[in-house]
């Protein structure tokens, strides 16, 4: 296992009203992150995560390709503060 980073998503596209937030915490509990997930007045989801290089990777292909009914236009990715944080929320 690697040190423990943190990224922050802004998702963009069709996420909200599909069962994004939702997905993205199924998402968080296979890759082993945690975390929380919100929608933002603008119409993205804005995602914070914790985790190892590895996992913040494979959080952040997951959350790409999103739900059935969604459509991910944009991911923008930044380095962000850990967190100290059990589990993933939906916020």
């Amino acid at each position: 296992m690697g040190p423990i980073t943190a990224r922050r998503f802004l998702i963009s596209g069709r996420v909200q009203g599909v069962g994004y937030r939702y997905f993205a915490e199924r998402s968080a509990h296979q890759a082993g992150v945690t975390g929380w997930a919100r929608n933002l007045d603008d119409g993205r989801v804005e995602v914070h995560a914790n985790g190892t290089p590895a996992q913040l990777e494979d959080f952040e292909a997951r959350l790409r390709l999103g739900p059935r009914f969604a459509d991910v236009r944009a991911v923008e990715s930044s380095e962000s503060a850990v967190l100290e944080l059990s589990g993933f929320h939906i916020r």
